[in-house]
């Protein structure tokens, strides 16, 4: 295994390993679905896309937590 192929693998490992809002088993499973189908892809630039994507995903779903967690405290302090 070449240098570039471990460091794709431990980013990879390290996007999975992130946690996520509605907790871990939730998205495990339909992250592991995400694994499985792309479990053939071998060339390295594809992965790195696929790395940013999963960032991407991460981010969103985080952005989307917070704004639930700010209209909740709004709906409790202002209406």
């Amino acid at each position: 295994m070449s240098q570039q192929s471990r460091q794709l693998r431990n980013q990879v490992i390290q996007l999975y390993r992130t946690e996520y809002p509605k907790g871990s088993l939730w998205f495990h499973q339909r992250l592991k679905n995400a694994f499985i189908r792309n479990k053939e892809i071998e060339d390295e630039e594809k992965i790195k896309d696929l790395i940013k994507r999963g960032d991407y995903v991460v981010k969103e779903l985080e952005s989307l937590y917070q704004l639930r967690k700010y209209r909740a405290l709004k709906s409790r302090y202002y209406d």
